[in-house]
């Protein structure tokens, strides 16, 4: 399993937009989040990130919150999200990032947290709440163990700071499409297409756009403005959680393939 700033820079070598769904850690439950991994990277997916349950997430939107909250009703706690990784680790080529929110960083301690999340084969991290000017513990700790923590910039941030978060991110930059909150939107807004030309003037790193990606037109038209990957989340998992779990893998293999096929 590569890094995730490998990966990205490969496919950016050779002209490829990358495909990065999101799904929510233990919705409908464990096994069918181990079977979802297995089945979203023979899929397309690039890189996956994968959704820590948490009971206030703040940037998430309804269809979000309410996977996580199924989740924690059956009792997902992080270490068994840590332990399905753990075990699909050899079967899948993407690497994994960790959506987490601050909290159970801090609960486990900065240096034990990121200890364990690199040995059971998690490659980055993505932590909402964390804002420019309290990352440089996770920034400096996560080198040392081979996490990248991948900073948002979002589409009200000021050129100043836009710069700054860019030099920091590790990965690639995560461009927030839109002022708000996960969830799929009917389209994207215009601007992103300039926030990605200011993104690529001030660093050469990778930049992800996520928030509102919902369908195969959004993302042909995030590569087409510009971006070096799109994220998919809400609309990943509404579909993984429609039906029985087999039916949700179908049609998450159906939709990851028709994204992947767009970009």
């Amino acid at each position: 399993m590569p890094s995730v700033s490998d990966r990205l820079q490969t496919l950016k070598a050779n002209s490829q937009c990358a495909l990065i769904p999101f799904i929510t850690a233990g919705d409908p439950d464990l096994e069918t989040t181990a079977k979802a991994l297995r089945v979203l990277d023979r899929s397309g997916a690039d890189i996956i990130e994968l959704g820590v349950p948490y009971s206030d997430p703040l940037a998430d939107g309804p269809t979000i919150q309410a996977a996580a909250t199924r989740a924690l009703k059956r009792g997902v706690k992080l270490e068994d999200v840590l332990e399905v990784v753990e075990s699909i680790r050899n079967d899948i080529t993407a690497p994994i990032v960790l959506f987490t929110y601050y909290n159970p960083i801090l609960y486990r301690g900065i240096e034990p947290f990121l200890k364990r999340i690199a040995e059971v084969g998690v490659k980055g991290l993505v932590v909402p709440d964390l804002p420019l000017e309290e990352a440089e513990g996770l920034l400096t700790k996560g080198n040392e163990v081979g996490i990248e923590l991948t900073l948002l910039v979002a589409p009200t941030s000021p050129q100043e700071r836009i710069e700054a978060i860019a030099q920091q991110s590790q990965g690639f930059v995560y461009l927030v499409s839109v002022a708000g909150v996960t969830g799929a939107r009917t389209k994207v807004s215009a601007k992103v297409k300039d926030l990605l030309s200011v993104l690529h003037k001030v660093t050469d790193k990778a930049i992800g756009v996520g928030f509102g990606i919902s369908q195969p037109e959004h993302a042909r038209q995030m590569k087409e403005w510009g971006a070096d990957a799109v994220i998919v989340g809400s609309a990943v998992v509404k579909r993984l959680a429609q039906g029985t779990p087999e039916e949700g893998l179908q049609a998450i293999e159906v939709f990851c393939q028709s994204l992947k096929a767009a970009i």
